[in-house]
């Protein structure tokens, strides 16, 4: 019973339920963006150590279990990421008002940044190390990735990594930066399963870069207000009174 109660309070405390979504969208951004878009081609064939004309044939089973690897190196770091920003907002739980108003002005910042508003502030830094090709080596490139393109994405990850903080807890954090990564890896799943119709849409979403980064970039900067304005905090307050008589089934 302690741990089913342990379990509801990490899953429905403070704002995780309204943040997840959120989160969720905030990785499916960051996949459409232009810095992640465009390789994930190379991607595929990398973690595989496929040719494209063995991508083209879709042999499913190795190309899946490349890209599954590949999605959990960079979903080991950012979760790492979220449990650090999760317990970093717990150690600060009694300025969590200023903290969240902060991180609003922030998220604001970043949104602006992602929708190419703010020069000079949108740069990759690659690694100089790159794993050897093939399977054995999909885990360290998608660790490699999350470290490598953090600036990239970086304005989407920190404004998930911020509600992390204003969470205040590891767990939360944890559960937060999941999200993201689901938002983030399951279109990697998706291109692997179905590579050849996925390569069309990669298209259709490349003619539309634009809108695509002023979708998430705005989506960001309405985050941000509503965390300086102290409606976040409201609408967080409402959802838990709507689940105040769930109880889990753990």
């Amino acid at each position: 019973m302690v741990l089913a109660a342990g379990v509801q309070e990490t899953v429905t405390g403070g704002s995780l339920l309204a943040a997840a979504p959120l989160a969720a969208l905030a990785g499916l951004v960051s996949f459409a963006s232009p810095c992640v878009l465009p390789l994930v081609p190379g991607y595929l064939s990398y973690v595989t150590g496929m040719s494209g004309a063995d991508l083209a044939e879709e042999r499913r089973g190795r190309l899946l279990a490349g890209v599954a690897l590949f999605v959990a190196g960079f979903t080991l770091v950012f979760v790492s990421y979220g449990a650090v920003f999760g317990g970093l907002g717990r150690l600060l739980v009694e300025y969590q008002d200023p903290i969240t108003r902060v991180m609003g002005v922030l998220t604001i910042v970043f949104g602006l940044v992602f929708m190419g508003l703010v020069p000079g502030l949108q740069r990759t830094v690659k690694s100089g190390r790159t794993p050897a090709a093939g399977m054995a080596g999909a885990p360290l490139l998608g660790m490699l990735f999350a470290l490598g393109w953090t600036p990239c994405i970086g304005p989407t990850l920190a404004a998930v990594q911020g509600l992390s903080l204003t969470e205040a807890s590891a767990g939360r954090g944890m559960l937060l930066s999941l999200a993201y990564c689901l938002g983030l890896g399951v279109p990697f799943l998706l291109a692997a399963v179905a590579y050849r119709r996925m390569l069309g849409a990669f298209g259709v979403v490349r003619r539309h870069y634009l809108l695509v980064t002023r979708i998430g970039g705005g989506m960001l900067v309405l985050l941000g207000l509503l965390l300086v304005t102290g409606l976040w905090n409201e609408l967080s307050l409402q959802m838990r009174s709507w689940i105040s008589g769930f109880e889990t089934v753990i």
